[in-house]
Order: structure tokens, then C-alpha cells, then sequence
């Protein structure tokens, strides 16, 4: 699939969060996520079963596109909430970090600095220095392989201010890393985005079980993602709109950071899941423990169904058929009436964790942001997919699949059953998304949540 990237030009500025969750591999998430140690931080188990799924029979609207049909889904994890600004920081972090290290390795190694020199010795190649303190497989690998297998010191902390720099070679690996003083804003140094990127593997299990004759390394390709999101979506979405805030503070400020990620691209969410097992993984081979299942985005099927929270036959993931209470009050952040997209006392996006959580425990699967799973958009694709597990994700779509609704949106966008769909290469301000993992069982969640 073509990958377009959008060029970022906010400025930013990034801080540093503690969390005794982060250390083991895990999210920062909003404040109502809790640890239990029969499932994934901050996720719910949704039980698998049977359900029907798309529109009613007295829906007029978009029934060929839908059509009722019963399918079944396996027991999986979801996230009880959106992606937070906060928890995507975490991963741009990473990158950002990693990138830095591996800047500062290669200066080192340039300069022929090891992890026993001052300055920017101390953030050497791990391998650097004498070869006998290698054990006989790092030796072989780095022999074998070279570059590659080398691995960046992640021990020794960085250094951001620049009066604490260590010597002049850190100097300039960090100030390649920042946009020049002419493209600065109010005097703000800025960090140059365009260079965070991510590049994970990826193997294609559909396509290596239908096509046996090739290799194995046919069905494995690199993808490089730029991560930062795109703040510009404030702006170009709404034309003739002020949403400078918007696009200035929405994503770094922490007064959002509670509040969904947006402007960030299907691609982008899928780079995030990868990156998110790779990050708990990391902590599960430290302790010398099992990998967890690979984090997701959710397939089409088994969005709809923890959507409706085991209610059958429900409009909304409270029910329905309506949008407020028996109080009158607003259910969910939506745009109830034309022009008036405050009258659910919220603008644009709100928390994550606002409103009530549906009966599996899921906050916001209507309205706030729409959500992108991981299924391919095809008007008909309800037809011929099976009816367990349903996933339609055809590599030469660019249509990806957004469900839930938004903050923009009206009602009839927040069903459970409504289809929409965005290219994959798009971000809007309006999308974000959230991630599923496969059930093992209790055990296996509960040996991977514990020390």
C-alpha cells in the first residue's frame, strides 16, 4: 500500500511523566485505567460469542451496506478507552529517543569513543569496547550480521538542557535533531518531527498460508512511520474556523492529555500496536518471561460486538433508541443539533473516560472521537465474509474502516451498526482509535501482569 506521511508543522515541546506502569512496559494511561491482575492494563475482557450484526430491519438507511447477519467472535481484550494524548506521547517519546541514542552511538563510534570514555562515550554502542566482554552469541551475531545486531544504550539518561550537555559531540548530535533557529517560533526551539520515525517488521501470515511455494522472507517487509501526528487536521479540516489552540496545544499540552489522540493516520495506529508490544515484550524478555499477544487494532466484527456491550438488538452502546436520558442529559459527545455542537456541553473532543462505560466497561464507543479498526471498507464485504472472526483487510484498499462517531457528527454516526469509512493514509481531527489483544486465559494475562 503507498504510504503518504503528512509533513508536521506545530511546534512542540515534550515532557518527561513518571510511572511505575511505564516501567513494565506499559501505557501512561488516564487516570480511571487500573491495574488487575487477570487482564492487560487498562484493557477489558470481552467475552466471545454470537451476535447479529449490522441494521435493524425497520433502518431504511445504508441496508445493502450493511445487512443483518449473525456472526461469532472469539474472547478479546480492549482498551476501556480511546488513545490518549498522553499515552501517544509515550510512544513519540521512544522514537524520538531511540533515534537521539542511536545518533549519539554512531558519533561515538565515529570518533572512536567507548562506553569507558567521558562525554558522549557514555552513550556507546552496548558492544563497544573490548570484544572479550561479548558473550559468544552477541560476538557471532555482531560478526554475522554487523550494524544491524548492534544495540544503543538505553541505561544512561539523556540530556535535554542544553547547559548540561556533556561535551561538544552531544552538542551537535541534539542540535541536528531541532529545526534551525529561522523556522523557531516566538523564540521557542523546536524539536524537527519529520525525523521521528519508526520502522517495524512485519509478516504477513494471510499471504504466507496461500502462497506455499515462496520463502518465508517473501512475506516479511519493513514499514517506516512518521509518528508525530498531524496538528494541522485543527485547521485544514475547518476552514474559515479559529482552532489555533487547537492546532498549538491539543497534542503536547498536558491539560489534554487525558483527552484522545487525533490527526493521526490508520498507519500510524497500526505503528503504535506494534510499537506497544514491542515495549511490553522488551519488559516480558528482561524478566525472563513468556511474550503477550501482539496489541491490535480491533477487526470490524469484534468492534460492533464489545459496541454493543452483550445489549442485542441495541442502536446505541447504552441501548437506545435515543441519545439522552430519562433526564434529558446527553449521553454521549456528538453534534446534537445543527450548528450547535456545544449544546452536549463539550466543543470538540472530552476525556476519554467520560460519559458512562457501556456494560462491558468501554467508555465512548459512541461519539468523542470515531475509531479506526482494522478492516478494509467494502460495501458488500457482509456478504461473502465468514461468519466467525469476520476481517476484510485487503492490502490494496485504501479504505479503512472508522466506527463509534465523533464530536462533529450527529446521532445516526454513533449507532453501533453505522459503517464509515477514511483513506488510510488520512488523518482527521476527528479519529482516533484504540487497541484490542487476544484472550489466552487468566493465567497467562495474570503471569504476564505480575513481576
Amino acid at each position: 500500500m503507498k504510504k503518504t506521511i503528512f509533513l508536521v508543522l506545530a511546534s512542540i515541546l515534550f515532557f518527561g511523566c513518571g510511572s511505575k506502569n511505564k516501567g513494565k512496559g506499559e501505557l501512561i494511561g488516564v487516570k480511571g485505567k487500573r491495574w488487575h491482575p487477570e487482564k492487560p492494563y487498562g484493557m477489558s475482557l470481552i467475552p466471545g460469542g454470537a451476535f447479529v450484526m449490522g441494521k435493524s430491519d425497520d433502518d431504511i438507511v445504508d441496508l445493502q451496506d450493511a445487512p443483518t447477519r449473525t456472526v461469532s467472535v472469539r474472547s478479546f481484550y480492549m482498551d476501556d478507552t480511546e488513545i490518549t494524548n498522553s499515552e501517544y506521547r509515550q510512544f513519540v517519546e521512544w522514537v524520538r529517543d531511540s533515534i537521539l541514542r542511536d545518533k549519539l552511538a554512531d558519533l561515538a563510534d565515529l570518533e572512536g569513543k567507548t562506553q569507558e570514555d567521558d562525554g558522549i562515550g557514555a552513550y556507546a554502542y552496548v558492544d563497544s569496547g573490548d570484544p572479550e566482554d561479548l558473550s559468544p552469541y552477541e560476538q557471532y551475531m555482531l560478526d554475522t550480521y554487523g550494524d544491524e545486531q548492534r544495540k544503543i544504550n538505553r541505561d544512561v539518561d539523556l540530556i535535554f538542557d542544553a547547559e548540561d550537555y556533556p561535551d561538544v559531540l552531544y552538542a551537535e548530535v541534539m542540535d541536528g535533531m531541532y529545526l534551525p533557529p529561522d523556522e523557531w517560533y516566538n523564540g521557542q526551539r523546536t524539536w524537527d518531527v519529520s525525523q521521528f520515525e519508526f520502522q517495524y517488521t512485519y509478516m504477513d501470515i494471510e499471504d504466507a498460508a496461500n502462497y506455499k511455494e515462496l520463502k518465508r522472507s517473501d512475506f516479511i517487509d519493513k514499514y517506516p512511520i512518521k509518528v508525530y501526528p498531524d496538528t494541522t487536521v485543527w485547521i485544514r479540516d475547518f476552514e474559515y474556523a479559529y482552532n489555533v489552540p487547537m492546532h498549538n496545544d491539543y497534542f503536547w499540552h498536558e491539560a489534554y492529555g487525558d483527552y484522545p489522540v487525533v490527526g493521526i493516520t490508520w498507519e500510524q495506529a497500526d505503528a503504535f500496536c506494534q510499537w506497544r508490544t514491542l515495549n511490553k515484550n522488551t519488559y516480558q524478555k528482561g524478566k525472563k518471561k513468556q511474550n503477550v499477544n501482539m496489541f491490535r487494532l480491533p477487526s470490524e466484527a469484534e468492534w460492533e460486538y464489545a459496541a454493543r456491550g452483550g445489549l442485542e438488538g441495541a442502536t446505541f452502546p447504552w441501548g437506545g433508541p435515543y441519545a439522552k436520558n430519562d433526564r434529558g442529559c446527553f449521553l454521549a459527545n456528538f453534534k446534537p443539533l445543527r450548528g450547535n455542537y456545544a449544546a452536549d456541553q463539550a466543543l470538540y473532543t472530552v476525556e476519554a473516560d467520560a460519559y458512562e462505560p457501556n456494560d462491558y466497561g468501554l467508555y465512548n464507543m459512541a461519539g468523542n472521537v470515531s475509531e479506526w479498526v482494522n478492516s478494509s471498507y467494502n460495501s458488500s464485504s457482509y456478504e461473502f465474509s465468514a461468519s466467525f472472526n469476520p476481517n476484510i483487510n485487503d492490502k490494496e484498499n485504501p479504505k479503512k474502516i472508522i466506527r463509534g462517531g465523533s464530536w462533529k457528527d450527529v446521532a445516526y454516526f454513533l449507532q453501533v451498526s453505522t459503517r464509515d469509512y477514511e483513506y488510510a493514509d488520512s488523518a482527521r481531527s476527528f479519529i482516533g482509535f484504540r487497541t484490542v489483544q487476544d484472550y489466552l486465559g487468566a493465567d497467562a494475562t495474570a503471569n504476564a501482569a505480575t513481576n
